[in-house]
């Protein structure tokens, strides 16, 4: 089975954390390995945001990552990218027919890559797969001002999609409810984490990690990961962690705060004065973003992983955490309460209010004994979870699509189109 992948707007080999790299690359780039391993041919389109990278990467046997030149390779915000849209198709037609590869079926990314996908699946006669990974009506819901436009688009891709699949059954409800979807046509793949990288380590190791990161070793850390932007919630931990250095001045606090800004309107330097409006930039470090084999350091340092996100279709970091011996304490939004087992793996927050993510942070810290049973526990709950049996799921969805299509004359239209 050969597919192709749409992933437009941000690249699976960009440094998750930076610009708009986040949990959708590591999602993209992870499930499409694992299909590789197991046999398929995978390609990934995306937008080339740099020409030293060249047209086509080998990333793996069977999987190659093929930059599609559509608009400048720098200077373009998000926002600005449906601009592109008949640029990016036009450049996958075009890399297609010069190298003259048939597709099985197309899984388009985020709904700019969907827009991409529908024109592809009718100009080449075969189905369309779509994950959304966010929906600009649950956003919404969520107190964020995503365009009517965006949630047209994915209105069209809920309704000519072949075939939509999501992480979570909260993700399928939220799909019936807010786009009136059709239920038999959405599927649940949970996604994975790599459980080889995220380790507990061996004996001492968050010691050492602490010494690689300057952190004295009997402080209590706290560790945030993912990109700086409001939605994901850095400022809800800053300032709880106002509230807890206000209540209790002596505690030996440091926090960790991995990530790249993100968006028009997000800066480092925002964070940095919000820190040192609330009395906290003296224990507060930001971190750059920083790959999986050095990110797992970060999660061993820290005591606890707060996620304050205001919505998570699943809630990656917290996995990637969890594997790493950390406990989490999460937002109950989206798919989190998935991620993490209340009250065994971890603490799940309802609301957004500093003192309420104060009060749970600091109970978790000062109860050394819960803290360090919820890490064990964290380690057996995350190994639950992996990318192989994550995309032998997902090839089980691309076969029964693929059936169904063939069924219904998918292959007779595909012959009459060749």
């Amino acid at each position: 089975m050969r597919i192709a992948m749409i992933s437009m707007h941000t690249s699976p080999l960009e440094q998750p954390g930076s610009g708009d790299a986040g949990g959708m690359n590591v999602y993209v780039l992870n499930v499409a390995k694992q299909l590789a391993k197991q046999g398929m041919e995978v390609d990934v389109f995306t937008r080339a945001t740099r020409q030293s990278q060249g047209e086509v990467v080998q990333v793996a046997p069977g999987l190659r990552v093929i930059n599609i030149v559509a608009g400048p390779y720098e200077g373009l915000a998000k926002e600005e990218l449906p601009t592109q849209l008949a640029a990016f198709s036009g450049g996958v037609v075009q890399h297609v027919r010069r190298e003259q590869v048939e597709y099985d079926l197309i899984h388009s990314h985020y709904w700019l890559s969907g827009q991409v996908g529908w024109l592809l699946r009718d100009i080449w006669s075969i189905p369309l797969v779509h994950t959304a990974h966010t929906l600009a009506a649950v956003k919404n819901w969520s107190g964020s001002s995503e365009s009517e436009a965006r949630r047209i688009c994915e209105q069209q891709l809920v309704d000519n999609a072949n075939a939509l699949v999501v992480n979570t059954t909260e993700e399928h409800s939220d799909l019936v409810y807010h786009y009136d979807a059709n239920p038999e046509k959405i599927q649940v793949m949970t996604p994975g984490t790599d459980v080889e990288v995220f380790t507990p380590g061996t004996e001492r190791n968050t010691e050492r990690a602490r010494r690689e990161l300057g952190i004295p070793l009997h402080a209590k850390v706290v560790a945030f990961v993912g990109r700086l932007q409001e939605f994901k919630g850095p400022h809800v931990l800053i300032q709880a962690v106002g509230e807890l250095m206000r209540e209790q001045p002596q505690r030996n606090l440091r926090v960790l705060i991995c990530g790249g800004a993100s968006g028009a309107a997000a800066n480092l330097a925002h964070y940095q004065h919000l820190a040192h409006s609330e009395g906290v930039s003296h224990i507060v470090r930001f971190l750059e973003p920083r790959p999986p084999e050095e990110l797992v350091s970060v999660y061993r340092a820290a005591d606890v992983v707060a996620v304050p996100s205001y919505n998570e279709s699943f809630g990656l970091v917290a996995m990637e955490a969890q594997a790493s011996g950390t406990p989490v304490v999460a937002a109950r939004v989206g798919g989190l309460p998935i991620a993490v087992v209340e009250g065994e793996t971890g603490v799940l927050v309802t609301g957004h209010e500093p003192a309420d993510w104060a009060e749970a942070l600091g109970q978790l810290l000062d109860d050394d004994a819960t803290r360090i049973r919820m890490g064990v526990d964290a380690v057996r709950h995350a190994n639950n979870y992996s990318w192989a049996a994550s995309a032998a799921v997902l090839a089980g969805i691309y076969s029964d699509v693929l059936s169904s299509w063939e069924a219904e004359g998918g292959e007779q239209e595909r012959q009459a189109h060749g």
